[in-house]
């Protein structure tokens, strides 16, 4: 099947093509396609479907689209659906005049936030627990919501997680695969960060891997 992907961002391609690698895909940039999508919704799946409806408008064709993100279950699910937007603890949602902040500054500030907001919760206890104690107050989830658009009022939207758990310093970041926040997220069970787990290996167990194997199944 060939199928439009609901993105301009190349490193999700590279990713997909690999868990599609029946199936061809293309970005609106291949075929020289000004695609902007609003997402407004309030949730990972109303953005994945809005994504996906608003280019399957334009190229009326199989629209592969997707949300992602990550969520800290002590930030009460920040940043969520803003991850891409996050610029620190008091600009959550990003900042109002749409600042473009760098990764690395997300990464560090992300850190900064939690550690600030489970000092508030726990004080004097937390620096007396064990490590892997402390590591279990920053767990995270990453979310992957995707929407198979097929044709007119015709689609299919399916949501996964993939646990880990937040580094406790910015020197603690590793590793060079994958990309966004995955040097800061650490695998318990791996002894890694997303960043160190080998591609071909992440996406066998990531929230787009299992995602994607649910709507090839659907396909």
């Amino acid at each position: 099947m060939t199928l439009f992907m609901a993105t301009n961002n190349p490193h999700k391609k590279r990713e997909m093509a690999k868990l599609l690698k029946d199936h061809t895909l293309f970005i609106p940039s291949d075929k020289n396609i000004d695609f902007t999508a609003e997402e407004n919704g309030k949730s990972f799946y109303e953005n994945s479907f809005l994504k996906a409806k608003t280019l399957w408008d334009i190229v009326q064709h199989p629209v592969l689209a997707d949300d992602s993100g990550l969520c800290i279950d002590a930030l009460d699910g920040i940043p969520g659906i803003y991850s891409a937007r996050y610029a620190g603890m008091h600009y959550p949602q990003g900042t109002r005049d749409n600042h473009s902040t760098s990764q690395s500054e997300q990464n560090n500030m992300l850190i900064e936030h939690t550690t600030h907001i489970l000092h508030k919760k726990y004080g004097k206890k937390l620096p007396t627990m064990s490590k892997k104690e402390r590591m279990a107050l920053r767990s995270c989830y990453y979310v992957c919501a995707m929407t198979l658009y097929l044709e007119k009022d015709s689609f299919y939207c399916v949501q996964k997680v993939f646990k880990g758990q937040l580094v406790e310093h910015i020197n603690e970041q590793r590793g060079s695969n994958g990309f966004g926040y995955d040097p800061i997220v650490y695998l318990p069970e791996y002894d890694k960060t997303v960043a160190e787990i080998p591609e071909a290996e992440k996406n066998t167990i990531s929230h787009r891997a299992k995602a994607t194997n649910k709507i090839l199944t659907l396909i």
